[in-house]
This record gives C-alpha cells, structure tokens and sequence, in this order.
C-alpha cells in the first residue's frame, strides 16, 4: 500500500512528482497513483503536501472508489505532525460509517497503536473482525492484518488468547511464532548489552520486516493479460486478426491458467494478472502509434497496466474467488488441480 524503500535511496519528492504526471496521463488510474504519490510525500517528510493530495482526492467531482481508504491515511498522516484533534475526528468517522474493505481499518488501527491507544486499537481491530469475519469460515486474505494486528495489541495489553487470537496463529505462516513476534519483552531486549539476545531479535526483526513487506509490496515482473467475455467479444469484432490469438474465450482462460503455472513452475515469483478493456487497449496502441492488430503490443499492454497498479496476485489465496471472474472458489474453478 505504501513504499517502504528508505529516503535515502529513493528521491521521494521526485518520485510523487512523476506518480502525479502519470495520474494526469490516466485518469481512470489518478486514485491509486495519488495514494501512492502521497504515501511518498510523507516519507519525505512533507506531511502538508501530502494532506494536500488526499484533499485533492476527497473534493473529486467524479467520487472515489475507496473514500474511506484516503480518508484512514489521511488521518494516519495528520496525527504524525500535530493534528490529533482533526485525525481523530476523522477516525472516528471512519469507524461510524462501518467500511467493508479491511484497509481503512487496519490504518485507523495501526495508527491509534503507534500513539500508545492500545485499548483503542484494540476496539478498532475487534470491531472490524466481527464485522467483516463473522460470516466468514474461511478469512480473505487482505482480512489477515486485521488478525494479526488484533493479537499484537492485545499481546501488548497482556490479553489472554481468544479463538480470534487462535485464528490468526493458524494464518500467520513466518518461521517465528506470533506470540512471539508479538511479545512485548522484545522491546526490551533492544537495550541490551547481550550479542545473541540482540542476534536473536535481529533474526525476529527479519522475519517480520519479510512478512510486512510481502504483504504490502508485491512488485508483477511478469503480467499476464485477461480479456473478460464482453471485452474479448467487442476486441475480436473490432479487430479480426486476433482471432487467431485468442480462438475463444475458454480458450484464453485456459491459455492463463497454463501460462502462469508454467512460469510458476520455473521459479518465476511475484506474478499477476491484468485486466484489459478494448478502448484502453486502443489509447496504448495510439500512444504507441501502432495499430491495435499487432499482437506484440498485448505483453507491452499487459507490462503497462501492472506499471500503473493495474496487477493482481496469482494464484490467488486460499479460499479467494477466481481470477476469472466466474465467482466460484478459484479451488473449484481454474484452480482445479493445483
């Protein structure tokens, strides 16, 4: 969700100035641009600049997809330089409205627990858990910070475990243990003047900065590029070349499938899956000044649309939906086999 590269390897002012060039150059992506250009205002230290942008977002004319994912950073941001009054209003807010996607939890939570609101933080997480997981037997996996955040608070707080706590042990798949990742004494042995107690929390550290980084910054080397029936339908009519690219729909399905498991297989790690629309495709070919017929430009397409935020995870997590849109279990669907 944010960048987690340090300042000084990364020009981060620079880097929000490009994020916003590129928002100007496609607005249907101007939202998750500007989220990021602003996740890289703050870590730049320019705090106001960055409130300016999640402003800017807020007051747009056309509404947003997630005004309560701004909203939760935008607050998150304000506290980290002497807004208190104003993020907890908008925390507040947030937690009145009832979002029903984890992330704006997850930040009001995380942001009440770095100013010490344990108790707080441990409201919000328990209040979205029930929300959100209570008619779940199977968690989603962007629900899995909200566990795992729950049962670090409440290891802070010195809670014993719930079946919720439980729940998030069975998830948690880092080498060391929640419980201990998440033992206050660790804060502790920071101070210490013990080469392997400080050896021992380093490996910890480790484990932890993996597991955060894995969850929050997935980078798509490689994209592979699905047309839904619609899309594909209206793309074949316009542009019969490319029939013999993609001979029917169920076919390039199962061309994806097989792809992304034969890469997969190879070792190719971080892969994902972008979803085309045929005028799009047709702004890429003119920016190129090619014609939408040549097949080359469908990799270059599908490599600019995870550019722009545009990729999903393969395969997706356990007990997810599939990627193909069918809304069945992707175990019960392409997944088949797997």
């Amino acid at each position: 969700m944010r960048p987690d590269t340090p300042a000084e390897n990364v020009d981060h002012t620079a880097e929000a100035a490009r994020l916003e060039r590129t928002a100007g150059l496609y607005p249907e992506d101007a939202e998750a641009l500007l989220v990021q250009a602003a996740a890289h205002l703050e870590l730049a230290g320019d705090r106001p600049a960055a409130t300016a942008l999640y402003d800017r977002l807020l007051s747009s004319p056309d509404g947003l997809e997630d005004p309560h994912l701004v909203r939760a950073l935008k607050a998150s941001n304000l506290w980290e330089y002497d807004h208190e009054a104003e993020a907890r209003a908008i925390i507040e807010g947030i937690r009145s409205s009832s979002p029903r996607d984890p992330a704006p939890w997850v930040i009001v939570a995380e942001s009440l627990e770095s100013h010490d609101e344990l108790e707080a933080a441990q409201d919000t997480f328990t209040e979205a858990v029930r929300l959100l997981l209570a008619d779940e037997t199977e968690p989603p996996y962007a629900t899995h910070p909200l566990l795992f955040g729950r049962h670090r608070v409440r290891r802070m707080l010195g809670v014993g475990h719930d079946d919720w706590d439980m729940l998030a042990d069975t998830l948690h798949s880092s080498p060391v243990s929640l419980d201990e990742l998440h033992d206050p004494k660790r804060v502790w042995s920071l101070g210490s003047d013990n080469p392997a107690e400080l050896e021992a929390e380093i490996s910890r550290l480790r484990a932890e900065l993996g597991t955060f980084r894995e969850a929050l910054s997935r980078p798509f080397p490689v994209a592979v590029l699905h047309w839904p029936a619609p899309e594909l339908t209206e793309l074949v009519e316009a542009y019969p070349s490319l029939s013999a690219e993609y001979p029917s729909h169920e076919e390039h399905l199962a061309t994806i499938e097989a792809a992304l498991r034969e890469l997969a297989a190879s070792g190719t790690a971080n892969l994902g899956i972008v979803t085309g629309t045929v005028p799009s495709y047709e702004a890429f070919a003119a920016s190129e000044l090619t014609s939408p017929q040549d097949t080359t430009l469908l990799p270059q397409y599908a490599t600019t649309l995870a550019a722009r935020g545009r990729a999903v995870a393969w395969p997706p997590q356990r007990g997810a939906v599939c990627w193909c849109g069918s809304g069945r279990g992707y175990g019960g669907c392409h997944g088949v086999g797997a």
